[in-house]
């Protein structure tokens, strides 16, 4: 906890220490509270040398920033708090998270999708809040979970942006990265008069989420009770993220997404559900997917990679699910809706999956996914991805 020393607000932050000899540098990150400690922790995100002293009647210790007089006495840190077990205090609030890509969508709706090489009018131009790991936590958010996200954007406009959208959702952004390497990702999508999209990506920071800052959020992931990963950051973050809550007992969920061939094996055995499309399905196992029966066969040799669960996601034909304990297919049907909008349906249903997972873990996984597909279905009714996610609040009762 840091205290300001103007105001004696209490703000939440984090003190980096780096100790390079006989000095001791300090880098803050992540504050989140009165106007004075936002600027202060602006001045030193880099690291920078202080002194200090403490004050054992207090149980304080003051730190004197350098190269900055008026910055003086204006932080402190209760020290004795060092010593606590940050995971016991994290797993009691933050249940679910979220390990994924942010990304700036920039929408195109047209009468149809363009050929190779062609130019067609458009009729409508937005632009919103993506990528699929936040998708999913923002979903998840909107149901009622507590939820924290590790990710990383651009210092730039769309990275603060995305921050305060994060916050403005309930998100906890504790380790919300931003870097000054790469621009904070983005999504050029385009959406036909049916509904359906074709998307390119461009991941941006995305890509520099790294090992530094997993380990920093190690904590966090260990606490909750469902991690959900993907694959629009490095498969080497999102695997160790996989590695480390299976590890520590906490449930998992990977939507393998975009799908690459041949993933790591610890992809499979460290998900205890499985979950992708019908084209991600294809790409993992070679079988096309066009009715439910294929499902079937795809999932069989997903589940038996090492997948606790398996579940296809197939559109209007709803979903096929089985588990280890049950291997046999299940056919979970779509409702009958008009799509406006298909655009992040799949991230709603993995984000309700993960809020089903953590605060309904006695329900079966079928039951799980007839919720999930129920809220998806609402999703696609309404153009554009976070915007059109349902808040529990406008949800039937029996969902929960």
């Amino acid at each position: 906890l840091l205290v300001c020393g103007k105001c004696s607000t209490v703000n939440a932050g984090i003190l980096v220490f780096i100790v390079e000899g006989l000095h001791l540098s300090v880098q803050v990150v992540n504050v989140r509270g009165c106007d004075s400690m936002i600027h202060i922790a602006g001045l030193y995100k880099t690291k920078t040398q202080i002194f200090f002293f403490v004050n054992e009647r207090l149980n304080k210790v003051f730190f004197f920033f350098a190269n900055n007089f008026e910055s003086v006495c204006v932080c402190k840190i209760h020290y004795k708090s060092l010593s606590v077990d940050m995971s016991e205090q994290l797993s009691k609030h933050v249940p679910v998270v979220f390990i994924g890509s942010c990304m700036t969508d920039m929408v195109s709706f047209a009468s149809r999708l363009p050929k190779a090489g062609e130019t067609i009018h458009g009729h409508r131009f937005f632009s919103g809040f993506g990528g699929k790991g936040s998708n999913q936590c923002i979903q998840a958010a909107r149901l009622g979970a507590e939820t924290l996200v590790i990710c990383k954007v651009g210092k730039d406009t769309f990275g603060d942006n995305y921050i305060q959208n994060f916050r403005n959702n309930g998100v906890f952004t504790d380790f919300a990265f931003q870097t000054e390497e790469a621009s904070t990702g983005v999504a050029l999508i385009i959406v036909n008069d049916e509904g359906q999209n074709s998307i390119v990506i461009v991941a941006g920071a995305n890509l520099l989420l790294d090992h530094e800052d997993l380990k920093m959020a190690t904590y966090a992931i260990g606490g909750a009770r469902v991690l959900c990963s993907q694959l629009e950051v490095t498969t080497a973050v999102s695997l160790e993220a996989l590695r480390v809550a299976h590890a520590k007992g906490v449930k998992t969920i990977f939507n393998p997404a975009p799908a690459i061939p041949n993933l790591d094996q610890d992809f499979y055995t460290c998900s205890d559900v499985f979950c992708c499309n019908e084209s991600e399905a294809e790409i993992l196992t070679g079988i096309p997917v066009n009715k439910q029966e294929d499902a079937g066969k795809a999932g069989s040799i997903l589940l038996n990679r090492g997948c606790g669960a398996v579940i296809i996601t197939l559109g209007v034909q709803g979903c096929v699910l089985m588990s280890s304990q049950e291997p046999s297919p299940k056919h979970v049907p779509a409702r009958n809706v008009t799509a406006v909008d298909t655009t992040g349906a799949g991230d709603s249903f993995v984000g309700a999956l993960a809020f089903y997972m953590a605060y309904y873990p006695n329900l079966t996984l079928e039951e799980m996914v007839q919720r999930c597909s129920y809220i998806a279905s609402i999703s696609v009714q309404a153009q554009g991805t976070q915007t059109s996610f349902p808040y529990k609040k406008d949800l039937p009762a029996s969902l929960f």
